[in-house]
C-alpha cells in the first residue's frame, strides 16, 4: 500500500517548495471555482506545475469545488477540459452537477465539502464514480475503520492546519451575515469573531469572547492509527499560509511518515534533504488539537483567534523597560512575542534586545510577574526558512560504453525510468590507461543542480579511450534531459474515469443541506431517487428556521455545562440545564440549540 503525504499551492512557487520538501501529491486552486477565491493561479502556471510534480512521480489535483450556478456551468467545463489538458491528476469538486456533464476522463476526488461524515455517505459517492473521498475532519478513527470496512475508494483526511467548526459544506453563518458563501469560496470566517453569551432571560453570561474558533489541528500523534483504519492520503491544511508554513510543516510530517513506511511505500520518488530541523511548534498555530480522532475533548481558543505559537516562558521579574524570563528557549531581537493580559486579552511586542534572560522590548508593555509567554514570531526560525531549505533528488544508475561509430551513455533511474544517448566520436585511445576510465565516470557522476544523483557509474568500454570533458559533460547533459522528458511523460495520468454504478440511492425529499443550486445538480439527484428538492441558501436567500452552522463542537461542553454530563472542564459560568443560550454579535443574535442524541450544536438567526 502506497502513502501519500497532500501538501497545499497557493501559486507555483509554493507548489515547487512542496514537492522540494516531500509532498507527494498537490492540491492548488484553478484559474476560478475554488472554494480558497483568493488562491487562484493561471492555467499557464498550473502547466509549470504539473512539469515539476510529475519530474518526482508527485500528483497535482486542482480545487473545482464550490457550488455553481447555471450559467457558470459551461465556463466551469471549458477550465476543466483545459486543466486537463494540462495533466491535471485529479479534479476536487463540490457540486454533483458536474457528474451530469461532459468531463473528461479525468479522476474524481469528492470534496470534504460534501460533507463525507458517514459510511453511507462515502458509499455513495463511491457508487456515483469518485475515485477517492476527502473525510470530513470530524471523522474519528473509529469511524474510519467502519468507512474503510464497508468501501474500497480511496480515502483522505487532513492531519493538520485551521479547523472550521462548522462541518464543511454545512455552514451559512458567512453567507448569512455578508453574502459571501464558504461553498462558494469567500468564507467571510465569522466563526474568528468575538461573541457575547446569553441565556434564555437575556443575561450576559460571557463578553466579547471567541467562542466559536477552534485551535489548529495537529493528528502527528495519531498518524500510524489513521494508516491502520485504512487513511492513505494525508492532507495538510493552508493555502493561504505563507511559504514558510509549507516548508516547515511538509517537512515535519514527511519525516513522520517515512519513519512509519514499514510495510509501505511512498507514492511519488526522490529522497529530501533538509537544511533544517522541522518544528510544528515554531510556525503558525492557535494552538493544537487532534480534534475528533480519538474522543471529545477541550478544543476551542476562546481568548484569541490569532496564531500563540510556542510557549517559551514565565515573567519572574518585571523592571521599568525590561523584564526577566525563565526560558529555556533562546530568545533573539526580532522575536514576536504575545500573552494575555488581566482582561484576559491578547497582547503582543516585538524584542528589541536580550542579554542573557533580560528581555527588552520595543515598546515595554503592561506585563505582570508570573504571565506565561508565547512566541508568535520566531524571528531565527524565519529567517532560516528563507533560505533554501531542502533538496530532492532521484536516484539514478550511469552506464557508459562503445558504440560500432562512437559512445553512448545509459540513465536507468530508481522508477526503472530508462533513456541512452548517442554521439558519434573517435574512438580515441587515451595516454594513461589507468586513469582514463576513472576520469570518465567522474565526470558523468557530476549531476550537479540536476533533480538526479548517482547511484553508479559503470564503465562498460572495453578498452580505454580519451574524451574531452566538453563531450563527455555534453552527453550527459543531453541524456538527463532526455530523463526528465521521459519522466514527465511516465507520470502523465492515464485519463481514466471511475464507472458509476445504479444503485445509488438518495431520499425522496432533499433540503437546503444538499446544495443544489443549479439545474444538473437537480437533475442528478433526481436520477438518484429525489422527488422533492430543496434548492440551498445560496440561491433561495431563505434562512428562516435553517441551522447556519452544523457542528460537532459543543460550546456547552468547552463551559463545562454539558446537558449529558460528559465535559472534562470545570464550569466557567453559571447555566442551567433548561436554559436556552444565544450569542450576541455586533447586534445580531443567534440561538443554539443542541441535538445531544448526535452530539451537535446547531446555530440559528435570531430574527
Amino acid at each position: 500500500m502506497t502513502l501519500e503525504l497532500l501538501a497545499p499551492a497557493k501559486n507555483l512557487e509554493f507548489g515547487r517548495e512542496a514537492i522540494n520538501h516531500g509532498a507527494d501529491a498537490l492540491y492548488i486552486g484553478a484559474p476560478a471555482f475554488g472554494a480558497r477565491a483568493a488562491a487562484t493561479n493561471t492555467i499557464e502556471d498550473i502547466d509549470q506545475l504539473v512539469r515539476y510534480a510529475h519530474l518526482f512521480g508527485s500528483k497535482v489535483f486542482a480545487t473545482v469545488n464550490t457550488l455553481l450556478f447555471d450559467d457558470e456551468i459551461v465556463p466551469a467545463l471549458q477550465m476543466i477540459h483545459r486543466l486537463y489538458s494540462s495533466g491535471v491528476d485529479a479534479l476536487i469538486i463540490q457540486d454533483m452537477g458536474l457528474l451530469e456533464c461532459d468531463l473528461p476522463p479525468i479522476e474524481l476526488h469528492a470534496s470534504t465539502q460534501c460533507h463525507n461524515a458517514t459510511v453511507e455517505r462515502v458509499k455513495f459517492m463511491e457508487r456515483v464514480g469518485f475515485k477517492r473521498v476527502i473525510l470530513a475532519r470530524e471523522t474519528s478513527i473509529e469511524q474510519m475503520h467502519a468507512i474503510r470496512r464497508d468501501t474500497t475508494v480511496d480515502l483522505e483526511a487532513f492531519i493538520h492546519g485551521a479547523l472550521c467548526v462548522c462541518y464543511s459544506g454545512q455552514c451559512y453563518m458567512s453567507q448569512y451575515l455578508n453574502a459571501r458563501s464558504g461553498n462558494r469560496g469567500c468564507c467571510s470566517q465569522p466563526c474568528r469573531s468575538a461573541y457575547d453569551l446569553y441565556d434564555g432571560t437575556g443575561r450576559q453570561l460571557i463578553k466579547d469572547r471567541h467562542l466559536l474558533s477552534l485551535k489548529d489541528f495537529d493528528a502527528s500523534q495519531q498518524i500510524g492509527a489513521m494508516i491502520d483504519a485504512g487513511i492513505t492520503s494525508f492532507k495538510i491544511e493552508g493555502r493561504l499560509k505563507d511559504l514558510s508554513y509549507v516548508k516547515n510543516v511538509t517537512a515535519y510530517y514527511r519525516q513522520l511518515l517515512d519513519s512509519m513506511m514499514s510495510g509501505h511505500s511512498p507514492s511519488s520518488s526522490g529522497k529530501c534533504e533538509f537544511y533544517f530541523m522541522p518544528d510544528i511548534s515554531r510556525t503558525f498555530n492557535r494552538g493544537y488539537s487532534d480534534y475528533f480522532l480519538r474522543q471529545r475533548q477541550p478544543m476551542a481558543s476562546f481568548e484569541t483567534q490569532k496564531a500563540l505559537g510556542k510557549q517559551v516562558g514565565m515573567v519572574t521579574n518585571v523592571q521599568p523597560n525590561s523584564f526577566i524570563i525563565n526560558s529555556k528557549e533562546a530568545i533573539v531581537p526580532g522575536d514576536g512575542l504575545c500573552f494575555l493580559d488581566g482582561r484576559n486579552t491578547l497582547q503582543g511586542f516585538l524584542v528589541n534586545h536580550v542579554d542573557g534572560h533580560v528581555i527588552t522590548p520595543n515598546i515595554m508593555p503592561d506585563i505582570q510577574q508570573g504571565t506565561t509567554l508565547w512566541r508568535s514570531h520566531d524571528h531565527a526560525f524565519e529567517k532560516q526558512l528563507q533560505g533554501k531549505t531542502a533538496i530532492r533528488k532521484i536516484g539514478v544508475n550511469i552506464s557508459f560504453d562503445t558504440t560500432p561509430n562512437g559512445f553512448i551513455i545509459r540513465l536507468f533511474d530508481d522508477d526503472g525510468v530508462a533513456v541512452e544517448y548517442c554521439m558519434d566520436a573517435a574512438h580515441e585511445q587515451a595516454n594513461d590507461n589507468s586513469r582514463s576510465s576513472e576520469q570518465i565516470k567522474k565526470q558523468l557522476a557530476k549531476l550537479g543542480e540536476t533533480p538526479f544523483v548517482a547511484n553508479m557509474v559503470t564503465d562498460c568500454t572495453q578498452g580505454y579511450y580519451f574524451l574531452p570533458i566538453s563531450v563527455l559533460n555534453q552527453m550527459r547533459r543531453c541524456a538527463v534531459d532526455l530523463l526528465i522528458e521521459h519522466r514527465i511523460s511516465h507520470f502523465h495520468p492515464k485519463g481514466m474515469r471511475c464507472e458509476a454504478s445504479n444503485d445509488a440511492s438518495v431520499p425522496e425529499r432533499l433540503d437546503y443541506r444538499y446544495n443544489i443550486i443549479n439545474k444538473q445538480a437537480e437533475k442528478f439527484y433526481k436520477s438518484h431517487g429525489a422527488r422533492e428538492i430543496e434548492y440551498g441558501l445560496e440561491f433561495t436567500g431563505d434562512y428562516r428556521d435553517k441551522a447556519l452552522m452544523t457542528t460537532k463542537y459543543c460550546l456547552r461542553y468547552e463551559l463545562g455545562c454539558c446537558l449529558k454530563g460528559k465535559s472534562k472542564n470545570k464550569p466557567q459560568v453559571s447555566i442551567n440545564n433548561s436554559d436556552s443560550l444565544m450569542l450576541g454579535n455586533n447586534g445580531r443574535y443567534f440561538r443554539l440549540e443542541f441535538d445531544c442524541s448526535a452530539c451537535q450544536m446547531l446555530v440559528y438567526a435570531k430574527e
